[in-house]
């Protein structure tokens, strides 16, 4: 079980990054170019419209299942709630109300966004927030064995302890029950395999320098960075264990894998620097798509994304694309792994961006980045007087506590002081009061009566 300073740090560095973040799906126009081509029918292949109706379709269908009772449902790393607010929202409008959401996760202001957000949507009577943490999470007593439907979205790459957890879905399952997930299967801390970084160096080489500023280190990049997110909080801190824990727990009933080279591409760091509609950027997306495409198919890349429906026990054969079953998309461990070689330079000579642009983007970042960092040493000079001021309050106090405790001291050290010196007792009387008046307010420092 987790425990210790070391993850109690995880857990206050993912509550500190998620406490402000209202919009967690903000995903760039380019992904959902990308998405929408190649993803989109691998979803309808198997039957469901989009990604929403691959969670929303297996609650209608244990509802359809079990007539006359509440489905229930947990959500595990349910954040601001709204993927789960738009579920229960679709539902409702096919005509479906009998069911109960609960929303577990670990950032109660989170959770108090998504319980505002569905009282405001008249949807509070389908759900129940619970803050925890799903590290450490088993079913209460009044649901053990009593879930129809968990779903995982996009949650399970922050969790450590897998095993843990995967024990606790089977336990609060219903024997019809079903698991859902939507998730992330690569390399931990999203870094990337070798046998991927090689062909995303390739495909970096030929980008303009403006799509290589990372939009969420606010940063300019020459080159990849194969950075491991993992080192504070729980971003894919044990992803590349998913799949394989998943397919030796669980049945799969349905399966989809895709994804991997193209990942950086359309991801919030670099993908808002494409333009989805324009055509080199397209046909640059298009082509790392078959490069993904044709190394996944021949098992030299594995895929870094799934979505799943999963039951506690075999019935029947796994719907899938071929060749990519669950067995055949885990990616063998390798003991040794080569040391990354730079990629090539940008071919300015071979660009066919015009370079007057390209400068007028770098231009125009840089002086964004000169107004952070005013701002920035504003602030810092702000706070730095703020700190120096508090210091010399700190040593005229600490000063002033010392010499009225050598004074007392002085003092008791003379016996019958009220009786033998009563103008010495009230002048010391005086001097206490004195600083007691110090210490309400520190707008004036006295200094000590020597009296």
């Amino acid at each position: 079980m987790a425990s210790g300073s070391a993850y109690q740090s995880r857990i206050a560095a993912e509550q500190r990054f998620f406490k402000d973040c209202v919009d967690v799906h903000n995903l760039p126009e380019i992904f959902h170019y990308w998405s929408n081509k190649y993803v989109l029918p691998k979803l309808q292949a198997l039957g469901f419209k989009g990604s929403i109706e691959f969670m929303i379709d297996p609650i209608q269908w244990q509802g359809e299942r079990n007539p006359g009772r509440v489905i229930r449902c947990l959500s595990l790393g349910s954040g601001n709630c709204d993927q789960e607010i738009r579920i229960a929202s679709q539902l409702r409008a096919r005509g479906f109300t009998a069911f109960q959401m609960e929303c577990l996760d670990l950032n109660e202001t989170m959770l108090e966004r998504g319980q505002a957000a569905a009282t405001e949507q008249g949807l509070a009577d389908n759900f129940i927030f619970t803050a925890g943490d799903f590290n450490q999470w088993r079913p209460s007593a009044e649901y053990d064995a009593e879930y129809d439907v968990v779903l995982a979205i996009q949650a399970l790459h922050h969790v450590m302890e897998l095993e843990h957890l995967f024990t606790a879905i089977k336990d609060a399952l219903r024997p019809t029950g079903v698991f859902v997930v939507s998730d992330m299967i690569g390399r931990n801390g999203h870094m990337r395999w070798p046998e991927a970084l090689s062909i995303i160096q390739e495909f970096w080489s030929r980008l303009p320098p403006s799509y290589r500023y990372n939009n969420q280190l606010k940063r300019y990049d020459e080159e990849f960075v194969n950075w491991d997110c993992s080192h504070e909080g729980f971003e894919g801190i044990r992803a590349q264990d998913i799949l394989p824990l998943l397919n030796s727990t669980f049945h799969f009933e349905r399966f989809i894998a895709f994804g991997n080279v193209i990942d950086p591409f359309v991801d919030r760091g670099f993908g808002h620097n494409f333009n989805a509609s324009a055509e080199w950027d397209r046909a640059f997306i298009d082509e790392i798509h078959r490069r993904d495409d044709e190394g996944m198919r021949n098992g030299t890349l594995k895929p870094t994304h799934m979505f799943a429906i999963l039951r506690t026990q075999d019935n029947g054969p796994t719907m899938s694309e071929e060749p990519f079953s669950p067995s055949f998309c885990i990616r063998p461990p390798t003991s040794v792994e080569p040391a990354p070689s730079p990629g090539p330079i940008y071919a300015w000579d071979e660009s066919v961006h015009d370079k007057s642009v390209e400068l007028q983007t770098a231009c125009a970042r840089l002086a964004q980045a000169e107004r952070r960092i005013l701002e920035l040493t504003a602030e810092l000079e702000k706070r730095t007087a703020w700190a120096l001021a508090l210091n010399r309050e700190y040593e005229e106090r600490t000063a002033w506590a010392l010499e009225l405790n050598r004074l007392l001291e002085i003092e008791k050290s003379r016996p019958a002081l009220a009786v033998t010196d009563p103008g010495r007792a009230r002048r010391l009387w005086r001097a206490l009061q004195r600083a007691a008046a110090t210490f309400r307010s520190p707008s004036a420092t006295p200094t000590p009566s020597r009296d």
